[in-house]
């Protein structure tokens, strides 16, 4: 089994993490919450959920996971501008393992910059930051390049879910 990490800062969007989590975890793999700080509580942005960090981001070695899923919303943002965040996500790249990203997540991957040459989805009113990062960008609610996962919308979550399981399997 797997062992995945899950970005976490407060501002996610509440199903973007709640209905991955939830099928990662019911699959078997081992779950761990990074935020900015160990013990931090994580509040969606809709207010309803809540987590709390198992791990920050200071802490999180790419060598102890097998892949990263980073939940969307207004929490990117706050994940991105944090070194270790972005060390960590620059790290499992190289391992080539996991990174999965939905609607404002790929902004991390921006800041990573681990899109270059890779193709990507997002949200779209990130659409022309996922191209100059150098991704070929596509409008689909799924899109899987080499270690790369990345979708749109929460009504995407059904086939974002499924990619991630596949690639975990």
């Amino acid at each position: 089994m797997a062992k995945v990490a899950f970005l976490l800062a407060s501002g996610f969007e509440d199903s973007e993490m709640k209905n991955p989590y939830e099928a990662v975890k019911e699959a078997g793999h081992e779950t761990v919450i990074i935020g900015l700080e160990k013990g931090a509580r994580c509040d969606g942005k809709k207010g309803t959920i809540s987590y709390t960090a198992d791990l920050g981001a200071s802490e999180a070695k790419a060598d102890d996971f097998d892949a990263v899923i980073i939940p969307g919303g207004g929490a990117p943002e706050a994940l991105r501008v944090n070194d270790d965040v972005v060390r960590f996500v620059k790290e499992i790249n190289q391992n080539d393992k996991l990174i999965a990203g939905i609607c404002h997540g790929p902004q991390v991957m921006i800041s990573a910059d681990v899109l270059k040459g890779k193709e990507a989805t997002c949200f779209i009113g990130i659409r022309d930051d996922v191209k100059l990062a150098g991704a070929a960008y596509h409008d689909k609610e799924v899109v899987v390049s080499e270690n790369l996962i990345t979708s749109r919308t929460p009504k995407d979550e059904p086939a974002f879910i499924r990619e991630i399981l596949a690639k975990l399997s």
